[in-house]
């Protein structure tokens, strides 16, 4: 077994501890652990840790398949992290254990790895705008094994590949979709190692349609040194386009959801919700688990107003659902964005 060990700078985030009387005793005891997440591992925006405890559910939570095994939202890559930070697709995963791994080992008599890994990620949402409020469930057993290889998706996979894999734990392609909402907050370490950091869409401390939008306008550069595995051209400066996404926006299956959301914040909030819920209870059997979401604050609240990026507009979108034009959005006024690493 690796234990995980770092320093890290507390900080306060205005949020009180949940009422222990208004939970079960289970959850009741857990307050103690929210509250010390909320307070001292978030920073009170939606920055580097609270994007990669979110990042931490998928990868681990995937970490199920019916012919290769695994325990699913287990919390096997806190506890075998030796062996399962080897794995290329959880290349990056190293530094957000550094920062998450000091504080399960705080709590670990108290709270078991998979309600830790889910519990930090439903309230790493918490601080980052237009985020929906969450289910946590707890209750999981230890994990017994490290997760198999090759079971967590990655950018350069194909589009049948991708769906395949998640058809295998039980998600449709519309809640694929749904899922990657997280790429509006989230950004790429390692792709292009040359530009650690680099956002996925224009906007990654707030939760918004950006991504949906994003992904569907004309690419026409790279953020770095460009043409790498798993990526394709970026239509604004400073962002990253993963081949994965931009296949996922064109493909008929997807594309007239992943174009519905890129005007719909309330739909696709509520949808990504309903689908993080669903990963992370993979492996687990639902009677087992006691239901704590009332542990996990609403987060920030946000009013999304869709609009193309500054010198962007209408025909530079890609055009990709048969079925709905895309709609005539304003463009924000401004110089083109040039964004910020992460």
């Amino acid at each position: 077994m690796e234990v995980c060990i770092a320093q890290i700078s507390a900080y306060i985030f205005p949020i009180a501890a949940p009422s222990k009387q208004a939970y079960p005793v289970q959850c009741s005891e857990l307050a103690p652990i929210a509250k010390d997440l909320v307070e001292n591992l978030f920073e009170n925006k939606c920055g580097d840790t609270a994007h990669g405890a979110l990042r931490l559910i998928f990868h681990d939570a995937m970490g199920l398949s019916p012919t290769e095994g695994g325990g699913g939202a287990d919390g096997s890559i806190l506890i075998f992290n030796a062996t399962e930070l080897t794995f290329e697709a959880n290349d990056g995963l190293d530094d957000v254990l550094a920062d998450v791994g000091p504080f399960f080992w705080k709590h670990h008599r108290s709270i078991s790895p998979g309600d830790f890994v889910q519990l930090a990620g439903a309230l790493s949402l918490i601080v980052c705008p237009g985020a929906p409020r969450v289910k946590f469930f707890a209750g999981r057993p230890p994990p017994v094994a490290p997760s198999p290889n090759f079971l967590v998706p990655e950018p350069f996979n194909t589009t049948d590949q991708i769906l395949e894999r998640f058809d295998q734990v039980g998600f449709s392609p519309s809640e694929v979709i749904a899922l990657l909402a997280a790429h509006s907050i989230a950004g790429a370490d390692t792709v292009d190692t040359t530009i650690p950091g680099t956002p996925f869409d224009s906007t990654p401390s707030i939760f918004d349609t950006n991504i949906f939008i994003d992904v569907l306008l004309n690419g026409t550069i790279f953020p770095g040194t460009g043409n790498n595995s798993g990526e394709v051209m970026s239509a604004i400066n400073g962002t990253m386009r993963l081949q994965s996404d931009f296949e996922l926006a064109h493909d008929p299956r997807t594309a007239c959801t992943w174009q519905k959301f890129a005007t719909d914040q309330p739909s696709m909030a509520s949808q990504f919700g309903s689908a993080l819920y669903k990963l992370s209870i993979i492996g687990q059997k639902l009677e087992d688990l006691t239901d704590c979401s009332e542990l996990i604050p609403q987060a920030k609240p946000f009013k999304d107003v869709p609009q193309f990026p500054p010198g962007q507009f209408l025909r530079d979108i890609q055009q990709s659902c048969d079925s709905a034009k895309f709609p005539n959005l304003t463009t924000q006024p401004g110089p083109p964005l040039d964004v910020s690493p992460m």
